[in-house]
Formats: C-alpha cells, sequence, structure tokens
C-alpha cells in the first residue's frame, strides 16, 4: 500500500449520515478534523451535503447502484469507507463498489460488515454481508472488514417511543436472559477513520468490534437508572412486533431485525468481559463508550415518561 495518505481524497459512503448509526457521516467529520482530503457521496444534495460542504468536503451526489457515477466518484481515490444502509441492493452496490475499486487501483477499502462469528448467518442480511464481504476480498481492493453487531443507536430506535410514552420496552427478546452483543456507532467510526489515517497497513483483514455483551435484563436496569424512573420490559412475539414496527421500518430491516432477536434469543450467547473491546482500544487509543454513557447522553430521546 502506497504512503499517499494526504493527497488523494478519502472516499466515505454514506457521507450525509441517515437515522441512526450514521457512521459515514462521523467518519467524514473524524478525518476532515485531521486535515485529511474527503470526498463524501451521498444520495441527494440537501442541507445535510451543504454542511459537508461548507467543511470543505468535495461531495459527490448519486447512487451506488449506479455504475458510472460510482466510476466517476472512485476516480483517483486510494482509500474508501463503504456503508450500505439495511435496505434492499447490498450485493449489487458491492459488485459494483469493488469492480470500479479495481479499475481505480484502490488500495484498502474499510467495510462496514456485520458479526459473522456463528456457522449459520443469523439472518439473511448477515449472509448478504458475508458474500459482500467476500466479493470485496475476491476484488482485491484490501479491505478490511468491521464485523459489528447492533449498535446502540438500534437499541434507543427499537426501545424510544414506548419507553417515552409509557416507561415499557416492548420486544422479542426472550425473559430476559438473552444476551445481545451491542456496540456504538462512534466507536464504528473512530476504527473506520483510524484504519484510514493511518500510514500502516492494517494488522487484520477483520475486526470484531463489540463493544459490551449484556443481557437483556441488564439493558433495562441501565435504563431504568440512567432515566432515574422504572422502566418495564415487557417480552412480545416475533409477530407483535413486526406488526408494531411496519409503519417505520422498511420491510428488509424487519426481515433482518426479527431473524436476529431469534438468533440472540435462541443461541445462549455467552456473556464476554471487557476484554471483548481490545480491538477498539488498540486501534482508537481510546476507551469504547459504554451502553450507559450512550444511554446518559440520549436521555432526551426517552421523554419524561408518563
Amino acid at each position: 500500500m502506497t504512503n499517499d495518505i494526504g493527497l488523494s481524497p478519502i472516499l466515505v459512503t454514506g457521507g450525509a449520515g441517515g437515522t441512526q448509526g450514521s457512521t459515514g457521516n462521523r467518519v467524514v467529520q473524524l478525518l476532515v478534523e485531521t486535515g485529511l482530503p474527503v470526498r463524501a457521496v451521498v444520495h441527494r444534495i440537501d442541507e445535510r451535503s451543504e454542511r459537508l460542504r461548507e467543511l470543505g468536503v468535495d461531495v459527490f451526489a448519486g447512487d451506488l447502484l449506479d455504475p458510472d457515477f460510482v466510476h466517476r466518484a472512485l476516480q483517483g481515490i486510494k482509500r474508501a469507507y463503504f456503508t450500505f444502509p439495511v435496505a434492499d441492493g447490498l450485493l449489487e452496490a458491492t459488485t459494483i463498489f469493488a469492480k470500479a475499486a479495481r479499475e481505480a487501483k484502490t488500495e484498502l477499502i474499510v467495510n462496514m460488515s456485520q458479526l459473522r462469528d456463528s456457522a449459520v448467518a443469523a439472518s439473511f442480511r448477515n449472509l448478504q454481508h458475508r458474500l459482500a464481504d467476500q466479493i470485496f476480498d475476491w476484488a482485491q481492493v484490501g479491505a478490511v472488514h468491521l464485523n459489528a453487531p447492533p449498535f446502540f443507536e438500534n437499541v434507543r430506535a427499537m426501545v424510544a417511543r414506548s419507553v417515552s410514552q409509557g416507561n415499557s420496552i416492548f420486544l422479542p427478546w426472550g425473559d430476559g436472559d438473552a444476551v445481545i452483543p451491542l456496540v456504538g456507532a462512534e466507536d464504528c467510526a473512530q476504527v473506520a477513520a483510524a484504519l484510514l489515517r493511518s500510514s500502516q497497513p492494517p494488522e487484520q483483514q477483520c475486526y470484531s468490534l463489540i463493544s459490551e455483551t449484556p443481557r437483556v435484563s441488564e439493558i433495562v436496569t441501565m435504563l431504568s437508572a440512567v432515566l432515574k424512573r422504572p422502566i418495564r420490559y415487557v417480552p412480545i412475539t416475533d409477530e407483535q412486533w413486526v406488526e408494531g414496527v411496519r409503519d417505520r421500518v422498511n420491510p428488509h430491516a424487519v426481515q433482518h431485525l426479527s431473524s436476529l432477536w431469534r438468533y440472540f434469543r435462541s443461541a445462549d450467547l455467552t456473556k464476554v468481559g471487557p476484554e471483548v473491546a481490545e480491538p477498539i482500544r488498540r486501534i482508537t487509543g481510546r476507551q469504547p463508550q459504554s451502553l450507559i454513557e450512550f444511554f446518559k447522553l440520549n436521555v432526551a430521546a426517552f421523554g419524561e415518561g408518563r
């Protein structure tokens, strides 16, 4: 890998950010803060992309499913961050991006992926990520995969409304003993940015990024302590959960998350101690954000309760 960092821009997909983790937007900010040139891929020009331009970011608006657009966006790019929303099109976008990156002689792609420690994929989306990882590997574009579990932000999105309206959490997470591995989107972005700006090649091809492995009952206890009011966990069926989120979550994400909840509920995962976060500490040189810290920063999202 050539050491031309700082000369050619680093391309970041998902640069404008989404509704939950928004790792692409945070990666852009972290790279800009260190004085590196950034080219951000966004879906459309709006107030979010204008804020990027105000930071000096080269904004490319287009669709990752458009081969011509992706080919143009990757011209002159040696390093890139790839992320794709939980929606249809992951494998197509990955194939298009990998082909264009190979033609552009891109040397490092930090790929936001999912956990793949289990022998069987936890969901169809999880299987797609495993296949996407292979596509990048076959393209020989220096891909490094960040294998992450659900984000803290996903938990917030799933429970904020019911906690705000009735101090209750309605999820198909079983009786409360299931282990749910989690990580903060901030730490995933910090790891990605550190790898992208490093003058040294990555030590590994895959990094498992997990901050904590709390039980469901511990998540509820933490949130109750932070909000200073009792929060009730009510286990529901998969069908009830799907019906409850159908109006605000796209079908692809609903299928993925409902499969993921079944997996965590039945996998009997082992609770792991602080050492699980070691890759985050080693790469970023900082202590990973904890779930309770995340809750404290997001108190307003959970309302005052009723």
